[in-house]
């Protein structure tokens, strides 16, 4: 997630503009929330044997398994800087995007000092998740806020592997109705919605030059990072 840290940096120090990054894991990661301290003894006894890697996020929340998904980072300004008006504005490509899979999604309901109670963040939906009609979480999304600028992480649930999700998170992962799209038919989908509803119709896509993997190495270097 160093690149998603750089984004903000970048955003925080420019005049405009705004960056979108779609992306999946090479393997199962476990990421915790920026002030997420309860570590599961069981979490890092399945980092210990190889099942899972651990990372701490940028963003606040709670743990998101990273299989079976697609994560999103956004570094924006948005409009508002209420919170909850922020989630709406940079969730509303999201929602676009589920409509046009004949999928519809909603903010939960649930108070984010409940949800705080567990450790998992798709055990339950709050005013910056999208949930289905009958309250399964599609989308757990959380912020970091860096002045005017925002830096919006998100996990978008597809399939996540089950057995993994029970030894992670000791329960079953959402019941989620299968999508329409699937694969690149499915980002084709995601990345359209963004350019309409998120980028007022104009979405550069391009690769990370070398000069810019470069600068994200020192970023990293400099800001640090880990569990601790």
């Amino acid at each position: 997630m160093a690149i998603d840290r750089w984004m903000l940096a970048q955003l925080a120090s420019a005049a405009d503009g705004g960056l979108l990054r779609l992306y999946r894991w090479s393997r199962p990661t476990l990421s915790l929330g920026r002030h997420q301290r309860r570590i599961e003894p069981h979490w890092l006894q399945l980092h210990a044997c190889g099942e899972i890697d651990l990372v701490r996020r940028p963003s606040g929340g709670r743990a998101v398994l990273h299989a079976g998904e697609i994560t999103y980072a956004l570094a924006t300004r948005p409009a508002s800087a209420h919170r909850l008006s922020a989630y709406g504005e940079a969730c509303r490509w999201l929602q676009e995007a589920f409509a046009g899979c004949g999928q519809p999604l909603g903010f939960g309901q649930l108070k984010a000092t409940q949800a705080a109670q567990r450790g998992n963040c798709f055990a339950s939906g709050t005013a910056a998740d999208l949930v289905h009609a009958d309250g399964h979480k599609r989308i757990g999304s959380a912020q970091l806020w860096q002045g005017p600028a925002l830096l919006q992480h998100g996990s978008i649930l597809l399939a996540p592997p089950a057995a993994l999700w029970r030894r992670v998170f000791e329960e079953d992962p959402p019941a989620l109705e299968p999508l329409p799209l699937k694969g690149e038919a499915l980002e084709l989908q995601l990345r359209e919605a963004a350019r309409v509803h998120l980028c007022g119709g104009s979405l550069d896509e391009r690769p990370l030059a070398e000069e810019e993997w470069s600068a994200i190495e020192r970023f990293e270097l400099d800001q640090g990072s880990g569990l601790a």
